[in-house]
């Protein structure tokens, strides 16, 4: 077993059964199962969950429309199988061996003889082959991910060799390894209207597949159901033992939460995930969870810290200038959403890369402070001279002051205050949306809204179907949303989607503010180089302080622990792994549990 940070070279034959971007696999070749699964867990049994906003389609690997949920993680299997409890760490699936020369410049991945579809044919190279081109023509998001992949071929009975326009790039044969496998055969064929089937487009059409389950039943914007594939050809490899127990996999479509969590608290139901603060701490005075039928927790995790912000988009001419983004950050007050809001629940982020060693602290230093010097001239000076951190509003004084500063950069940038409000030179008045599709985010814009009308700006919110808001924020027409980024503890190419310049005009992209920033371009491309670890960390450094000062979001907050709660007829392993709560993957249907509840609410 070797890692692919390791520092020793390696021969170019050596078969590896893992890999990791940060350190040492945990687990041998010939372990039996992660250590987080029971091993002899039951299977049976149904779960109902829960899909706000509703679905369109059956192909998740489309821009357009909106994709059935669980489609990518129940229906398709990978080449490799990332590790829930490991960061950036994989074991084989469809693979069984992976190997890549000692400069990284390609990777050869040895399918296992085993593997099916679930039509029972074979799962071939051709198949993988067929996979990366189809994912990169029909999805932006693939084309980028995948950008430094030029060819992929057949070179054995059962292999596959992907080779790259570039050596050192540690996490190309990792992130090949994520590919999900489609079957050639199927999307190559025409579907039952007579029409050719096309990744691209939209479907109702259930798709094959090669994972544990398959589609039992679908009614769009209503239910998908998902059943349990019995002769499931992965069920017991190391990768899976233990997991997939549930027979039935049920979402239930709602409009939006109230509605859902009304259906949740009668039994409806089974599992939720509480994302709201209040909810959490004053939503759960019904009956069932009161007499203990409804069980809640929190579950801690090692995971990154997402940035959740409110993203302000550069495409709009009123954010292009750095000041007023910077003052839409003083005008926000955290402190006291935090307080009369989220009950004191929350830590305010300040970093792309939160809760891991890649955040940037202090002032730059050493390798960090020798690729800033680099791009100097181009990021602001702040990024050399001051420690970032958001405005603080401790004291009524303080929400002033940060007001006052607010409105000097406003004027700086050329903004005037009249009584007709914040109007420019050309005596346009300064006018921004916030678009949200979640109703519980109105009590947390409330009061920024009125701190920013205080400084003369005219500010209106709205709130749209999910449907409708997906279109928009996939076409770019919105001023500010709600924007989560989700990190990993080693990032690379999908930075590029993030931020990078050619992802910024790219429908669907997730570069939603628009960032068109060479420095960035070139940090990104230093973190994809990366030959070892602590350059990675340097330049992850480098570039988290560079989009920090360049105001580029008004951050949010983030909450290192789940907060779930479900009715008591589900089972799950003791010891869950770090970067998860792994459900309903590692959970069980408990029949003992379910008899008893059901006798209960009698």
């Amino acid at each position: 077993m070797a890692a692919i940070n390791a520092t020793a070279p390696a021969a170019i034959a050596k078969r590896h059964t893992s890999m990791s971007l940060v350190g040492e696999p945990k687990f041998a070749h010939d372990f039996k199962h992660f250590d987080w699964v029971n091993p002899n867990a039951p299977q049976g049994g149904r779960i109902r969950l829960v899909d706000i906003g509703g679905f369109d389609s059956l192909n998740p690997y489309t821009i357009k429309g909106n994709p059935a949920p669980g489609l990518a993680s129940l229906l398709v299997d990978h080449l490799f199988e990332q590790s829930l409890d490991e960061p950036s760490t994989a074991y084989p699936l469809v693979a069984q061996w992976v190997s890549y020369p000692d400069d990284y410049s390609s990777v050869t991945f040895g399918l296992r003889a085993q593997a099916r579809f679930h039509d029972g044919e074979p799962i071939k190279p051709e198949d993988v082959i067929f996979s990366l081109e189809a994912l990169r023509k029909a999805n932006p998001h693939y084309a980028l991910y995948y950008k430094n992949v030029v060819k992929a071929e057949k070179t054995g009975d059962r292999e596959v060799t992907f080779r790259f326009d570039m050596a050192g790039n540690r996490e190309l044969p990792f992130i090949v390894g994520e590919l999900p496998v489609l079957p050639k055969h199927y999307w190559t064929a025409v579907g039952p209207t007579g029409e050719p089937r096309d990744l691209s487009k939209t479907t109702l059409e259930p798709p094959l597949g090669s994972g544990a389950y398959r589609i039992k039943l679908c009614e769009a914007q209503r239910t998908v159901v998902y059943e349990r594939v019995p002769d499931y050809w992965a069920k017991d490899l190391p990768v899976r033992i233990g997991q997939n127990n549930f027979d039935e996999i049920q979402y239930v479509a709602f409009r939006d939460r109230v509605p859902a969590f009304e259906a949740f608290k009668t039994g409806q139901i089974d599992f939720w995930v509480e994302n709201s603060a209040k909810g959490w701490a004053t939503g759960f005075d019904f009956p069932a969870a009161a007499s203990g039928m409804v069980k809640r927790e929190k579950i801690g995790h090692k995971r990154p810290a997402p940035m959740q912000a409110f993203a302000l988009n550069l495409r709009r001419p009123v954010f292009q200038d750095r000041r007023v983004r910077l003052a839409f950050n003083l005008a926000f007050d955290f402190e006291w959403a935090n307080k009369n809001v989220f009950f004191d629940q929350y830590k305010r982020i300040s970093s792309y890369f939160g809760n891991t060693e890649l955040s940037s602290t202090g002032l730059p230093q050493g390798r960090e402070l020798e690729i800033l010097e680099g791009i100097r001239a181009q990021v602001p000076a702040e990024v050399f001279t001051s420690a970032y951190q958001n405005p603080v509003n401790v004291s009524p004084e303080d929400i002033r002051n940060n007001m006052r500063k607010a409105q000097k950069l406003l004027q700086e940038a050329g903004w005037t205050l009249t009584e007709k409000g914040l109007v420019n030179p050309a005596g346009e008045r300064m006018t921004v949306e916030f678009l949200i599709a979640q109703p519980d985010f109105e009590r947390i814009i409330s009061p920024y809204k009125a701190n920013l009308e205080r400084l003369g700006i005219n500010v209106s919110m709205r709130v749209l179907e999910t449907a409708q808001y997906a279109m928009r924020v996939k076409t770019f027409d919105f001023d500010i949303i709600v924007n989560t980024i989700a990190q990993s503890n080693s990032p690379g190419n999908e930075q590029r989607e993030y931020w990078g310049s050619r992802s910024a005009d790219q429908e669907g992209s997730r570069n939603r503010i628009g960032i068109k920033d060479p420095a960035i371009d070139t940090l990104i491309d230093r973190i994809i180089a990366a030959p070892n670890r602590a350059e990675l960390i340097a330049a992850t450094h480098a570039l988290d302080r560079v989009l920090l000062w360049n105001y580029f979001v008004v951050p949010q907050w983030y909450l290192n622990e789940e907060r779930l709660s479900y009715w008591d007829k589900l089972g799950r392993p003791p010891q869950l792994p770090s970067q998860t709560y792994a459900f309903p993957q590692a959970w069980w249907y408990d029949a003992t549990a379910a008899a008893k509840l059901a006798e209960a609410r009698k």
